[in-house]
């Protein structure tokens, strides 16, 4: 006999629909409780970034390759921009001490100022890392795990070079900086260097703060063709304040006659040499940063030995470069 010959149906297919939705619950709910579960990724901890401009592409790119990175070996990592403030950033590296955070990974926006956020993270036991920019402090600086960054000191001579060989190594030239950070410093030393090692004939009649940005590199090159008028050249420690010195050049109808070199290799950058604004940038590899940086820790907290300071070398980016180079037509690092 049919069990359900006296029921309608309309309520027999009811009644199904229970049975087979009982049946698919306890499936999913043995499923879960089971060996074979399938559980999130349990995070292990917090990392603190804090860098000098989070609105800059070249640190932005690093912020997202580390959360990626940290997030392979179960690291969270949030990151904030120091706005180029050195006192916000020490508020910054503070609440990553207060929060206790397992480690913090610096960009100093006033390599002078972090000094004294790096100090408190220390006493507190959570490990910092400098990536990019060094601190200016050489007892701080021993409190630092381990720094890695582009050899600006060798970048900065890769532009000297560029600028005697685009100048016929005859004339007045000027150079847009930025003195408040280490690696800016470095880069024009190395670019000094190479001109007084390699019989440098150029003067270099003035050096002014572009600030790092474009605006500011466009009204610091205006002041200086007022002052020099009859300059061949400008160094630019940066690809931001070296389009803005090429867009104040431009302005002066002098584009003809004077070589920028600026340094990065930005996106903006590899354009700009595509395009002939730049003669030269030489060239930085963030990602390898990022990705160093998050494994330098790792193996802190493995126990390993890590580098105190890992240089990466720079390499020339010139229009030959940029003519097939996939990564300036896909507007990338």
């Amino acid at each position: 006999m049919c069990l359900y010959q006296n029921i309608p149906v309309m309520n027999v297919r009811i009644i199904l629909s229970l049975l087979l939705l009982g049946a698919l619950s306890f499936f999913v709910s043995c499923s879960d409780s089971g060996s074979g579960e399938i559980a999130s990724p349990v995070e292990k901890g917090k990392i603190g970034m804090t860098c000098m401009d989070l609105t800059n592409p070249f640190f932005k790119l690093i912020a997202n390759v580390m959360e990626e990175e940290a997030g392979k070996y179960g690291y969270s990592l949030v990151a904030l921009d120091g706005a180029n403030d050195g006192a916000a950033q020490n508020s910054q590296l503070a609440d990553f001490v207060a929060q206790g955070y397992d480690a913090i990974f610096l960009n100093p926006a006033d390599s002078k100022a972090a000094a004294e956020g790096v100090r408190k993270a220390h006493a507190a036991g959570i490990p910092v890392f400098t990536f990019d920019i060094q601190i200016d402090d050489d007892e701080v600086k021993k409190l630092v795990t381990s720094h890695i960054g582009s050899d600006n000191f060798q970048g900065g001579q890769l532009a000297g070079k560029s600028m005697m060989k685009a100048t016929g190594n005859r004339g007045k030239i000027a150079i847009v900086g930025l003195p408040e950070v280490t690696s800016c410093l470095l880069r024009v030393d190395g670019f000094k260097d190479y001109l007084n090692n390699n019989g440098g004939n150029l003067e270099i009649v003035t050096e002014l703060n572009g600030k790092g940005n474009r605006n500011d590199g466009f009204a610091v090159t205006t002041d200086i063709l007022q002052a020099h008028p009859d300059i061949v050249g400008i160094f630019a420690i940066n690809d931001p304040s070296g389009l803005g010195a090429y867009a104040a050049v431009a302005k002066a109808n002098l584009a003809d006659r004077i070589t920028i070199v600026a340094f990065d290799a930005s996106p903006a950058g590899k354009q700009g040499v595509f395009d002939r604004k730049l003669y030269d940038t030489p060239q930085q590899f963030p990602r390898k940063m990022a990705v160093g940086t998050v494994q330098s820790f790792i193996r802190h907290l493995q126990g390993e030995a890590v580098e105190k300071s890992i240089f990466i070398p720079c390499s020339h980016y010139y229009y030959e470069t940029a003519v097939n180079d996939e990564s300036r037509i896909s507007e990338q690092w």
